[in-house]
């Protein structure tokens, strides 16, 4: 990590939402060391006040109103970048950013990120290796779709993140039972938008990774570090857990980077810090998802104890048209672990908010 600037020569950086200070707020402390930070948010939580530069309070849901916010906030300062690490502001930074004309991924490029079925299609246009997908409107499409490309399947939500609604289904009843949960999602709320549908996938057999990227610029992708995945019981694909190995042999795979740099490629982001999910089946790695934005689930932090390099501070520096360092300055591991109830109180949500992590470690 760089030495911080002056606060007063510190870049200014737009930031769209904060979220919960144990699954964020190393990403806000990290990027504030450099940047003076301007928080746009619907309910700015208490916790970000010191280090922020100033805050805003508007509805990001609307976007009109959230981009009038972002140029008002570039008409009393400087503005160098705008930033997020939210999976549901991604398209809005990038939308801003571009109006605001700073540095960031084409808002197309980010929403064939979020649209999965738009993934899917560029990744197969430009061989890329991943999954056959197929969009469906109902349950009697989803059937047909599943026995066309094989049991078991995956069924999925075209436009969600953390695993929400995602099962894998051996049966057509397991079609008809999963159908409704993938098509209805809420896991963003009721009022935020999401691309609509359902997907019925094929299923990858293979351990689950994610691959951390940086993209310097066109055809020029870094792979900081790969993390591996701990996965519930199926037929969900709930994430418990997560180990990143500045050692793992995998950051050096000639198959992992060709397919990481291949997916990025077809998608068309050139700048960013991406996490790229895949799978290692038996043919080689195969894209599961693409993120535009940091992983969730404080990978960047693991990635940090485990290598010395902050992905948090290197999005900002991208944001701001910066060169980040990426000089690894550790060897060592570091692993996250969850502990979910296996029941509910009786008055709790029929969903229940994600416990804080049980465990975090680093070992050299």
């Amino acid at each position: 990590m760089s030495t911080a600037t002056t606060a007063t020569d510190a870049p200014v950086l737009l930031l769209l939402g904060a979220s919960a200070r144990e699954y964020r707020g190393y990403m806000l402390e990290q990027i504030a060391t450099e940047h003076q930070v301007v928080l746009l948010d619907s309910a700015p939580p208490a916790w970000t006040r010191p280090y922020l530069a100033a805050q805003i309070t508007v509805d990001l849901t609307d976007q009109a109103a959230t981009l009038r916010a972002a140029k008002e906030a570039a008409a009393v300062r400087p503005v160098a970048g705008v930033l997020t690490y939210l999976e549901n502001r991604v398209e809005l930074a990038a939308r801003i950013a571009q109006d605001l004309g700073l540095p960031a991924p084409a808002p197309e490029a980010v929403e064939a990120c979020r649209d999965k079925a738009a993934t899917r299609r560029l990744l197969a246009a430009h061989g890329v290796p991943s999954a056959r997908s197929v969009v469906v409107a109902t349950p009697d499409e989803a059937v047909a779709a599943a026995e066309a490309i094989g049991y078991p399947v995956v069924i999925k939500p075209r436009g969600m993140a953390g695993s929400a609604g995602v099962r894998r289904a051996d049966t057509s009843a397991d079609i008809r039972a999963f159908y409704q949960a993938a098509a209805t999602e809420t896991v963003f709320g009721p009022h935020e938008h999401a691309v609509a549908g359902v997907l019925v996938e094929e299923y990858l057999v293979g351990r689950e990774i994610s691959v951390e990227c940086v993209v310097l610029g066109p055809r020029h992708v870094e792979v900081v570090a790969v993390t591996r995945k701990h996965l519930g019981p199926e037929p969900g694909f709930q994430e418990t857990g997560h180990t990143v190995d500045a050692a793992d042999p995998l950051r050096r795979d000639p198959d992992v980077h060709a397919v990481a740099h291949a997916a990025l490629e077809a998608v068309g982001i050139t700048t960013g810090v991406m996490h790229v999910e895949m799978r290692l089946t038996p043919s080689g790695p195969r894209i599961v998802e693409i993120n535009a934005r940091l992983g969730g689930d404080l990978i960047p932090k693991l990635v940090e104890l485990a290598t010395g390099v902050s992905l948090p501070l290197a999005a900002a520096h991208l944001a701001a048209g910066q060169r980040p360092d990426l000089t690894e300055i550790l060897r060592r591991a570091a692993a996250i672990e969850f502990q979910y109830p296996t029941a509910l109180d009786a008055s709790a949500t029929s969903r229940s908010p994600r416990p804080p992590p049980h465990g975090l470690s680093g070992s050299s």
